[in-house]
C-alpha cells in the first residue's frame, strides 16, 4: 500500500473556496511551528515576550513540542486541501476544535493569571470565524 492513496478530490462536493481556506490555515500553522521548533528561544522570548529568566529551558522545550505538533497538523491540512478534499470538512472541524481550545486557554481558562497575550492569542480570534465559515461552505451541496 502506498503512503498516499489515490486522490479523492473528485468526491468533494462542498464549496471550492473551503479547501483553499484550509490550505491557508495549513501554511499559517506550519510557519509558527517552524518558528517554535527552529528559533533558539522558540519565539517564547523574542516574539511572545515571555520572561525566560525563570524556567526558560522548560518554556522553550514546551514551545518546541507545540511547534512539532503545529508542523504535523499543518502538513495534514495541506495534504487534505490538495489531495483528499472529501476530508476537508473533518479537518476544518478539528481545526475549529483546536483553535477554540487555544482561545479558551488563552483568554478564559487562565483565571486572570495571563497579563500578556502573545500574537497567537489574537490570531486565533481572527482564525476561528474564518474556519467556521469555511466549514459551513465545505458542507454545502451544489444546487
Amino acid at each position: 500500500m502506498p503512503l498516499l492513496p489515490p486522490s479523492s478530490n473528485e468526491r468533494y462536493t462542498g464549496s471550492p473556496l473551503a479547501p483553499y481556506i484550509l490550505l491557508l490555515f495549513g501554511v499559517l500553522t506550519i510557519i509558527p511551528g517552524c518558528i517554535h521548533t527552529l528559533l533558539p528561544d522558540g519565539g517564547a522570548g523574542s516574539i511572545a515576550g515571555i520572561d525566560l529568566s525563570r524556567d526558560g529551558r522548560v518554556i522553550v522545550a514546551v514551545f518546541a513540542w507545540a511547534g512539532a505538533t503545529q508542523i504535523a497538523f499543518g502538513l495534514a491540512a495541506l495534504i487534505v486541501a490538495l489531495r483528499y478534499r472529501d476530508l476537508v470538512p473533518l479537518l476544518l472541524a478539528l481545526a475549529i476544535l483546536e483553535r477554540t481550545l487555544h482561545a479558551l486557554n488563552g483568554w478564559l481558562f487562565t483565571g486572570g493569571a495571563v497579563t500578556h497575550h502573545p500574537p497567537e492569542h489574537y490570531a486565533v480570534l481572527v482564525a476561528l470565524p474564518l474556519l467556521v465559515v469555511a466549514l459551513v461552505l465545505s458542507l454545502r451541496r451544489p444546487t
